[in-house]
């Protein structure tokens, strides 16, 4: 499932019924999700990006999602079991936003120049994709 899926919109008495329940396993990915974003935003959002982009299989278009709709994006997937539909941001720079794989890697490579220069020598924490 992913964060940024607006295949469902809001449900206004329509014939379609209620995604089911998340599974304990897609609630754990969501929650680690969650967790993640949050080391994303705080490593890179002081070096001026402003979110993820994200590839959206409905329209095969980029959709640009800056870290707070995000976040809510990943809250309403907990709670609801789905996400709403939102409005993209007007013209973003896409050097503003970055995929999240590339988020990633960047987390990892921050995290891995921490353990190289703590004198001890001992790991501090591993990725939270790698458990």
């Amino acid at each position: 499932m992913s964060p940024f899926d607006d295949s469902f919109g809001p449900d206004f008495g329509s014939d379609h019924p209620a995604p089911p329940p998340l599974t304990m396993e897609e609630r754990a990915g969501v929650l680690d999700d969650l967790a993640e974003l949050e080391v994303f935003r705080t490593l890179l959002e002081p070096t001026g990006i402003k979110g993820i982009v994200v590839d959206c299989p409905d329209c095969e278009e980029e959709h640009h999602v800056d870290w707070a709709l995000m976040q809510a994006n990943l809250r309403q997937l907990l709670e609801e079991g789905q996400t709403g539909r939102h409005e993209p941001p007007f013209e973003p720079n896409p050097d503003d936003y970055v995929s999240w794989d590339y988020a990633s890697g960047y987390a990892d490579g921050v995290a891995a120049l921490a353990e190289r220069d703590e004198p001890s020598g001992h790991r501090t924490g591993r990725h939270a994709r790698e458990e």
